[in-house]
């Protein structure tokens, strides 16, 4: 009998979110979006939870619900926010807004589900940092908690990995079709055009283009890959952007 792969997934909403979710379910995954609103989409082998993840009670709240209903197999941590501030503008509002948003959020969700993957001796975690990680002008807060999930993820790869759990991060560049680069990035603007200049492959990147990566860290015969950090990002972590 196949192993079925269950699936949460943060953020599904939009953008690459939506992308991975739209790529597990071709897969024939069961899928549990977790996002601030309902997906735009459905299908029979979707279930939509609305939370806002920078709620940590309603966060850990939710992780319990799913973990009562659901044997989740894997969990992919998408969610995000940028609060972009050169350093003299910087609030540490925004600094604890994202730690519990990249960080805290995937805390609770793995402490949740864990029990779960430890019983099958299987699960599969992956947590999305940015090509911002490596240091970008005016990310002081987004920098840092992105590079802290690579740093965590290392972490729980080491003491997870006897228990048959992998976990890894991909590390997007500049994604053209999501929401939070069209907020700091108009479309068809001579920022934009100078970005995609300046990323080795000459373009901006897509959703599908992260999801495949996404993809390949859950796949259940890529159990001897884990605490890897792939940038899908153009060349761009090679390199200097300037945005």
């Amino acid at each position: 009998m196949t192993a079925r792969n269950v699936a949460v997934v943060t953020g599904a909403s939009t953008g690459i979110g939506a992308e991975i979710c739209r790529q597990m379910l071709a897969a024939d995954y069961e899928v549990i979006a977790l996002a601030r609103r309902k997906p735009p989409t459905t299908h029979a082998k979707l279930h939509a939870i609305e939370v806002d993840l920078l709620d940590r009670a309603a966060t850990e709240q939710a992780a319990k619900e799913i973990a009562c209903r659901f044997a989740v197999s894997h969990v992919v941590h998408n969610a995000g926010a940028i609060r972009p501030a050169l350093l003299p503008d910087v609030q540490q509002e925004d600094l604890d807004a994202l730690t519990q948003l990249h960080l805290g959020a995937a805390i609770s969700l793995a402490q949740a589900l864990l029990p779960a993957m430890k019983r099958e001796r299987f699960g599969r975690i992956v947590l999305m940092s940015s090509r911002g990680a490596l240091g970008l002008q005016t990310r002081s807060a987004y920098a840092a908690t992105k590079a802290g999930m690579i740093g965590m993820a290392r972490t729980w790869a080491l003491e997870l990995a006897a228990d048959g759990i992998t976990v890894n991060v991909v590390a997007p560049g500049p994604i053209a079709d999501t929401e939070m680069f069209r907020s700091v990035i108009p479309a068809d603007s001579v920022r934009e055009q100078a970005l995609a200049e300046a990323i080795p492959v000459k373009r901006l990147g897509r959703s599908d283009d992260v999801a495949r990566a996404v993809m390949f860290f859950c796949d259940r015969a890529n159990g001897f890959v884990t605490g890897q950090t792939l940038f899908v990002c153009g060349g761009a972590s090679i390199g200097t952007i300037v945005i």
